[in-house]
């Protein structure tokens, strides 16, 4: 790019910028230095390939959605958090809100995860140890108690049964008075990373879909503000996936999700900027704060030259990182703050639009109301005393950083090309489903994880306080656990409920889901309906499970 271009560049973004409403701060260094709000080539300067980097709030997004970078607003700190039963969790959401949270982030049990209620058989011993146990709507009810669900944002991680669970949360809205259509946050539904990584599905592949394509199309209807798919690269990465690996299956999944939007005739420009994303900050700090700069790049490209978006908004990658679970360690566990810390930081400088911090002791058992304290802290300490809020992308020119944008780039599109001709009709979507089945995904992923293993047993990658660096004057730590009665409470709360409805009308609203389900009408009114009528989360996935039937993994050796 020469310099009349650059020039060129930097005014349209100086209007824009100008534009643009800012936050009442001080934009100084810590000794009194004003800051720029963005650096770039200096005038007269030729740059080849500029295009690529750009400016902040300009296609393709390299250096951010907005032209002034956290300036204009910081990141939404949005602590996941899920224990026990609904009452335990509400109070945790409200001494985080207290403290300063901007957001809620749901974590959910086992049972609730595989859609099962907290007495079925499966579900012993499971029951509130991962996150809260949710059964039915009036749970909600409980989970959200004081908290107005019109004016904070949810996000809810859960994706074989999440259309169910929604619709408890619209329940649980509808009786606190709220309009639906005011409703913001986002629902993970992403099933296709449940076969890539995590494995928490219901039924095969495609019922799957038809209820994500149901709820897509529900909420660009109803709930225009609300996010109905986070694609998660999370649990890729946490499973043992390079950056380049998370970075290339999650957009790819993104692309099927918006092949499907097309398929049920949505136009492109409303329902893309419906998704939202969900990545994992890992430890090496130049390659995360790449991978996130190269996703917004890779996202707008595709979705304009691709997919044919023309509005900016359909083109932009919003993301949510949560720091990598899988680097905390048991040993030396408050080095885990450090690592934390580390992680936090390459996401802020990578331009994430929300962020939850791993608490220290996340590796033993669910965090104390300490060590969570501690985790949304290392957030506020990074927003307001780094100074890494001033600046919008002030990493972008960096040689280093911008070479590692291109490279994870580059290997991610050999990686789309390597998906898309698996499938059988060239769209990203027919090659995931063969990817899936095939067992590609999970044997690269594998890979990868035994490479890193390798390099661990041959010293030639290091874990502080695990292989070197062993000898500590720490003490253990006090764990949160969760006591046995919270089952024995929910499994009895569950029983008195069930006595207290009126069984006819969830016998006759899971029948009417069952007719929806064979038809091809939108299956969320019917599935709100058994919800209203306080339907259980087991009964509505079984109702399905018998209509549909059990996905089964092949065995692969």
């Amino acid at each position: 790019m020469n310099a009349e271009e650059i020039a060129a560049g930097r005014a349209r973004w100086q209007a824009r910028y100008d534009a643009a409403r800012k936050r009442d701060a001080d934009f100084t260094t810590l000794s009194g230095v004003t800051v720029d709000p963005v650096y770039g080539p200096p005038p007269g300067a030729d740059l080849p390939g500029f295009e690529r980097i750009g400016w902040p709030g300009e296609y393709p997004y390299t250096r951010g959605l907005y032209p002034t970078g956290y300036r204009g607003r910081t990141w939404t700190i949005r602590q996941f958090a899920g224990f026990g039963n609904a009452r335990q969790t509400n109070e945790r959401y409200k001494m985080i809100l207290s403290a300063g949270g901007g957001g809620l982030s749901v974590a959910f049990d086992m049972p609730t995860l595989m859609g099962r209620d907290s007495d079925d058989p499966q579900a012993l011993g499971e029951v509130g140890h991962c996150g809260v146990a949710i059964d039915s709507a009036s749970d909600m009810d409980v989970l959200f108690e004081g908290i107005d669900l019109s004016a904070v944002t949810t996000s809810m991680t859960i994706s074989g049964p999440a259309v169910p669970i929604f619709c408890m949360y619209l329940v649980a809205a509808e009786r606190q008075g709220a309009s639906l259509s005011t409703l913001d946050g986002t629902l993970q539904t992403d099933i296709f990373k449940e076969y890539i990584a995590q494995k928490e599905w219901l039924f095969d592949p495609e019922p799957h879909l038809r209820l994500i394509g149901d709820l897509m199309e529900y909420c660009a209807h109803e709930i225009p503000r609300y996010k109905p798919l986070s694609v998660s690269g999370y649990h890729i990465r946490e499973a043992g996936s390079t950056a380049a690996q998370e970075l290339a299956y999650t957009l790819a999944d993104g692309f099927g999700y918006v092949e499907l939007g097309l398929s049920r005739g949505l136009d492109v420009n409303k329902f893309a900027p419906g998704l939202s994303f969900f990545f994992d900050a890992h430890l090496d700090f130049f390659e995360e704060i790449a991978k996130f700069r190269a996703a917004r790049r890779i996202w707008a490209r595709w979705l304009r030259d691709v997919y044919g978006a023309t509005d900016e908004r359909a083109m932009w990658l919003r993301f949510h990182t949560q720091t990598a679970g899988v680097s905390l360690t048991a040993q030396q566990p408050v080095n885990n703050v450090v690592r934390t810390a580390v992680e936090a930081l390459a996401a802020v400088l990578g331009g994430t639009n929300s962020l939850h911090t791993n608490a220290l002791d996340e590796t033993l058992a669910l965090p104390t109301d300490e060590s969570a304290e501690i985790a949304l802290r290392t957030q506020q300490v990074l927003m307001d005393e780094t100074g890494v809020t001033n600046v919008a992308d002030p990493l972008g020119g960096s040689w280093y950083v911008e070479a590692l944008t291109d490279r994870i780039e580059a290997e991610a599109e050999e990686i789309f090309a390597r998906i898309t001709a698996m499938g059988s009709d060239g769209t990203i979507t027919s090659g995931i489903l063969r990817g899936i089945e095939d067992g590609w995904f999970t044997g690269q992923i594998a890979e990868a994880a035994f490479t890193y293993q390798q390099a661990l047993e041959k010293g030639l990658k290091h874990v502080v306080g695990v292989t070197r660096h062993t000898s500590t004057v720490s003490r253990p730590l006090e764990i949160l656990r969760i006591s046995h009665e919270v089952e024995l409470e929910q499994r009895e709360l569950l029983s008195t409920r069930r006595a207290a409805r009126d069984k006819a009308v969830v016998d006759a609203a899971l029948t009417r889901l069952v007719e929806a389900a064979r038809g091809a009408d939108n299956m969320i009114p019917a599935m709100l309906d058994a919800a209203r009528a306080e339907a259980t989360l087991g009964e509505i996935c079984d109702t399905l499970r018998t209509e549909w039937g059990v996905y089964h993994e092949p065995a692969r050796f």
